[in-house]
């Protein structure tokens, strides 16, 4: 037979096979005909611009709509949708934060603190020193920065590890904002205050203000990462650091860059978390780290570095939110989507590891 690489030997013996001097077709064979059918459907047109990956976790995100919808009464509605989109806001820019650190290879466990010490500290600042709701949202960018600049330089000009720097961060981070406000929770303006405009950018009515923010956010930062030099010296750094510095680049410089837009995607999160539930309380903010690392792996960004997709993890975050509010929906505690979650993230990274495998 040509096409003899489908078979585990050229022909088999007269009597071994179901045919006479027929092939035999192995579990292999099989393998290797699935993958070249998966390989062409690849080659579409449409389907290599768009991204195979993309595809399937826009299918994924649809069907967990669908299954939601027949399980529960209780999820069909405008109401469910936006509180969904809610959660997707601040926890979508905790992930596109972190896309930029993982693409180094490095990792981020402090940004869930982070943001609620950036909220807590810019919103006791406005309850309790009077500064102006416009100078409070800033703090809270310039505190989530300085925590990304804090990261940032010990791991690109110290060389500690990141996994070590960052649980360091997330220690100060609880500590720094129980001693700022004093243990106690903050409680950002309603609505229907005077000071309550920043809750425009969540939703007008039922038009969500947030989901346009969100995204326009999420196509600058796909500019960024995929179109600009920092971007390409970020990815490459992920990919071969050593190569990249040897070739003259100062990969110190755009390592720390990488923290600094985490951190800043962080600050700008603990506007919209606020925004969207209005109480904030120190010694939390741990539960979204999974989370938001879980929405960033799915989305195809790699967790060794060197690979990321910003799109990808949009989809992801709005799978995570989705699920989050299924479950809810459905009656369960979300202790549940705890654990759902860690099994995505192990699946994300096993798939990962086994596609580099295969790669090399």
């Amino acid at each position: 037979m040509a096409n003899g690489a489908l078979y585990s030997g050229d022909v088999c013996r007269e009597g071994q096979c179901g045919f006479a001097g027929m092939p035999a077709l192995t579990s292999a064979g099989m393998e290797r005909l699935g993958g070249r059918k998966l390989e062409k459907i690849k080659q579409n047109p449409i389907i290599k611009k768009i991204g195979i990956n993309r595809i399937v976790l826009c299918g994924v995100l649809l069907l967990m709509y669908a299954i939601f919808c027949l399980l529960s009464d209780k999820f069909v509605g405008i109401q469910r949708i936006m509180s969904a989109l809610n959660y997707a806001y601040f926890l979508g820019f905790l992930s596109l934060g972190v896309t930029f650190v993982i693409a180094t290879g490095g990792i981020d466990f402090s940004i869930g603190p982070v943001m609620f010490c950036s909220a807590l500290i810019s919103g006791y600042c406005l309850t309790s020193y009077g500064v102006p709701l416009a100078a409070s949202l800033v703090i809270s960018v310039l505190v989530g920065m300085l925590f990304g600049i804090f990261n940032g330089y010990f791991v690109a000009y110290w060389t500690v590890p990141p996994f070590i720097i960052s649980m360091a961060s997330m220690n100060i981070a609880k500590g720094l904002a129980s001693v700022f406000t004093k243990t106690q929770s903050v409680s950002w303006p309603q609505s229907v205050d005077a000071n309550g405009w920043y809750r425009n950018f969540v939703k007008v009515g039922n038009f969500p203000v947030g989901l346009v923010i969100f995204l326009a956010c999420a196509v600058i930062c796909s500019v960024i990462l995929n179109q600009t030099k920092a971007g390409r010296y970020i990815l490459c750094l992920g990919s071969n650091k050593e190569a990249v510095r040897l070739s003259g680049v100062n990969v110190k410089k755009w390592e720390m860059l990488a923290y600094v837009i985490c951190g800043i995607l962080v600050g700008i999160a603990a506007i919209f978390f606020v925004a969207a539930y209005t109480t904030v309380q120190p010694g939390y903010g741990d539960q979204y780290n999974n989370e938001a690392i879980a929405g960033c792996v799915m989305g195809g960004t790699s967790m060794a570095g060197g690979l990321a997709s910003i799109s990808g993890t949009v989809i992801g975050v709005f799978i995570i939110a989705l699920l989050q509010e299924g479950i809810l929906a459905l009656g369960f505690t979300k202790d549940y989507q705890l654990i759902i979650t860690g099994l995505i993230v192990i699946v994300a990274v096993y798939a990962d590891v086994s596609t580099r495998r295969r790669k090399n």
